[in-house]
């Protein structure tokens, strides 16, 4: 069970601090935080559990243990979060745990193929930290990201699939006809299938002050540190769908929301412009981009920005920046793994394969089947795949297609 009441010392200069608040928040635990910069009853209250030396971040949980600068491995061991998984084979391995990861796992599952899913942070995905889902089938008046992310899990949970958090993949090869994993503690599963469905991430801007302020002014996720903002001031930069709503979201807590975006329009839909450009919190600045972060004493207080048309550069005060300007695959762990990849970093799957290029060597005798990758046994589904719509719904259903392309491929070796 997850500890909901626990309190974060540390201070906005602190990278361990960072750390352990950006892994809090990935998992969706709820946390007070004490800048012990600002509060001397907390410098004193730290020094004291430390035996009189100032250690942060000092996190206290609701039974008064406390852990004092924490691995990340520590942290999920204190919060229960489930690192080891019961075996070391399994029929398939599904690494990633949003819809298109725990979809392909229970579907697997009722066909009795022995499933495990291992995911890096919270189950569920980009989903886990939507406000609401308005377009999914099935959800009349909607549903909040993390109540659809939480039935996700209890479904997989219900058909037996053993589900691994906190436990990023660090690289996957193949030892004969075995499929192989290692994990980023050293640990190592197999399995006759594999089914990536990672994900994407946020992309950054790789400006000045970007990785300085990052959890101490400058996040990816409005539901997450949102509430860190009330009564303050906070820009959102970007024009698609996701700065939108974010900034929609972001009104509930800030006192003022301003969007910058780099283009002369919003690439939102209609109806969610309407409503952002409606609505008496928001401002919107057109051809706008950011050159730099600015702050003191740790936290951000400014951003530097300039009109791109006319070069007028200036400084707008803000108390966070939230930024949504598009998505990077999480496919790293894939180099040297064979699986083939387009420009971007997006697998490329299926039919995709032959497109420009010889037929891959794998595939001499047989065709691939759907969704997978170039490495025969490797599948891949949701986000993280070169053709997707990047769209939950639609992750779920590539899941299931995947799932059943691993049926019959199961069947064959």
């Amino acid at each position: 069970m997850i500890e909901t009441d626990i309190t974060v010392y540390g201070a906005n200069w602190c990278p361990d601090c960072r750390r352990s608040k950006l892994f809090l928040g990935e998992h969706r635990v709820p946390y007070k935080w004490v800048d012990i910069e600002e509060d001397s009853d907390a410098v004193r209250f730290v020094t004291e559990k430390n035996g009189g030396k100032r250690i942060i971040p000092t996190i206290v949980f609701h039974d008064g243990t406390f852990l004092v600068e924490p691995t990340n491995a520590q942290l999920a061991t204190k919060l229960g979060l489930k690192t080891v998984a019961n075996r070391t084979h399994y029929d398939l391995i599904v690494i990633g745990g949003g819809p298109a990861g725990l979809t392909a796992a229970l579907y697997t599952a009722r066909e009795a193929i022995d499933t495990l899913v291992i995911e890096r942070s919270s189950f569920g995905g980009q989903t886990s930290g939507t406000e609401k889902l308005d377009n999914m089938p099935g959800f009349p008046e909607g549903v909040e990201g993390i109540e659809f992310s939480n039935r996700l899990r209890q479904q997989a949970e219900r058909f037996g699939v053993e589900l691994l958090e906190a436990h990023e993949v660090d690289s996957i090869c193949r030892h004969g006809n075995l499929l192989c994993i290692k994990t980023e503690d050293g640990r190592e599963y197999s399995a006759r299938a594999l089914i990536v469905a990672t994900g994407s991430h946020y992309r950054r801007l790789n400006v000045p002050g970007e990785g300085e302020f990052l959890g101490a002014g400058v996040h990816f996720c409005a539901t997450c540190d949102g509430p860190f903002y009330k009564g303050k001031r906070v820009a959102v930069i970007g024009g698609g769908n996701s700065a939108a709503e974010e900034s929609l979201l972001l009104t509930k807590f800030a006192e003022h929301v301003t969007i910058l975006v780099r283009g002369p329009e919003f690439t939102a839909t209609h109806l969610i412009q309407e409503k952002v450009l409606a609505h008496p919190q928001i401002d919107v600045r057109w051809n706008t981009e950011v050159r730099e972060f600015v702050g003191a004493a740790g936290k951000l207080n400014r951003i530097k920005v300039a009109n791109i048309l006319t070069g007028a550069e200036d400084d707008l005060p803000v108390d966070g920046a939230f930024i949504f300007i598009g998505l990077m695959p999480n496919t790293g762990f894939l180099d040297k793994s064979g699986v083939l990849v387009d420009r971007w970093g997006f697998i490329v799957t299926g039919y995709n394969l032959f497109q420009g290029s010889d037929r891959p060597q794998a595939y001499q005798k047989r065709d691939p089947y759907m969704f997978e990758t170039s490495v025969p046994g490797v599948f891949a589904a949701g986000d993280v795949r070169d053709s997707s719509t990047k769209q939950a719904v639609s992750a779920a259903g590539e899941g299931a297609a995947a799932a059943l392309a691993v049926r019959d491929y199961l069947k064959q070796v």
